[in-house]
């Protein structure tokens, strides 16, 4: 449970760095997002949860 903390500290840093550092094309990908179909994004939700499992499964 040591990990839980810093790994959420570090998901925090990588989400907030496209705001910072350009905010005008960041709203731009979110009005794209946010057109797409329900299906899509949840495959596409999917497949970022299942690489994000296999890559912790792996690195411990």
């Amino acid at each position: 449970m040591d990990w839980l903390w810093p790994a959420l500290a570090i998901v925090l840093i990588v989400e907030g760095i496209g705001p910072l550092l350009f905010p005008t094309r960041w709203r731009l990908y979110l009005l794209q997002i946010s057109q797409m179909p329900t299906n899509q994004l949840r495959q596409t939700g999917g497949v970022l949860v299942v690489i994000g499992v296999v890559c912790l499964f792996y690195l411990s």
